[in-house]
């Protein structure tokens, strides 16, 4: 009797396991899945997105995506960009969160300060560093008298600075946090032990710190990578990928070719390159950063 009610147990939790995953299983399914095969379907055609013919063309937009100018220097862009916000974030992350781990005063101001950017929509975020740029910062340039150059989305030497300042200032608090979390679960009997021994900070921060926030650092490292590959709505509302193509990032240049330049299996072939490029990044950070994990 006592299996039986057991089994009956089981499968009345299974079927209630079953209804909560199904629904996010379904949106999954639905958002993600199936619009990646039509998009392998549709880059395999010279569909313009609006007739009824899909000629087949095989795998001709892949050859020509690598004969495109335009496409090379978008992902030249998009690489730039991705490296600067992986460094930056999470060298300025890592060092804000120490900071308030070490006991400063004020600290759940600071947290909130350095977090409430990141609830900010990107595309709200580059309408007030557009405007930061072009009218507030040169305005002080001019009450103090200095000459500095304030307008970094004018020029395509300055413009992926200007972007990087804009897309750190968002999202250095949100991985802070991260970072913080992983110090906090650090045991303080090693510092300790580590102080008696005679390891001064440095030392300790280098054989303590880093390798207990291995499993931390994956996810930082791998969701800035991933996360800057994708920026789009941040260049939509400061540069729209200019001035000229300085600032085009491949999801840019995938949408002007998909829907402006009405070149729909051109473009899908440019968003499956940019899929199969975010996967094989992620599986190498993944796997490298999980070896450094293992060895700590």
């Amino acid at each position: 009797m006592n299996n039986k009610k057991r089994n009956g147990m089981e499968k009345k939790m299974e079927k209630q396991y079953l209804a909560m995953v199904l629904p996010g299983f379904l949106i999954f399914t639905v958002g993600l899945i199936i619009p990646m095969f039509m998009a392998v379907r549709y880059s395999l055609t010279s569909w313009d997105g609006m007739s009824a013919l899909k000629p087949f063309v095989g795998f001709q937009n892949y050859i020509s995506l690598m004969k495109d100018s335009d496409f090379r220097s978008a992902w030249w862009f998009t690489i730039k960009f991705t490296i600067g916000n992986t460094i930056i974030q999470n060298v300025l992350a890592l060092l804000f969160a120490v900071a308030l781990d070490s006991g400063i005063k004020a600290q759940k101001i600071y947290r909130t300060a350095f977090f409430v950017p990141c609830l900010i929509s990107s595309l709200i975020v580059g309408f007030i560093w557009l405007k930061m740029y072009s009218n507030v910062l040169p305005a002080i340039n001019e009450m103090l008298g200095t000459s500095i150059n304030f307008l970094l989305f004018g020029s395509g030497q300055t413009v992926l600075s200007g972007l990087l300042i804009a897309n750190n200032w968002q999202w250095i608090g949100y991985w802070m946090l991260i970072y913080l979390a992983g110090l906090q679960s650090i045991p303080s009997d090693l510092y300790e032990a580590a102080k008696v021994d005679g390891a001064g900070a440095l030392s300790r921060f280098r054989n303590i710190t880093i390798p207990m926030l291995a499993p931390a650092i994956t996810i930082c490292v791998v969701g800035i990578t991933t996360g800057s590959l994708k920026v789009y709505d941040l260049l939509v509302a400061s540069t729209k990928g200019g001035p000229g193509r300085a600032s085009t990032s491949i999801i840019y240049q995938t949408y002007a070719t998909a829907i402006n330049g009405r070149q729909y299996g051109y473009g899908s072939a440019m968003s499956v390159t940019l899929v199969l490029v975010l996967l094989l990044v992620a599986l190498i950070q993944v796997k490298g950063l999980k070896k450094k994990e293992v060895q700590a």
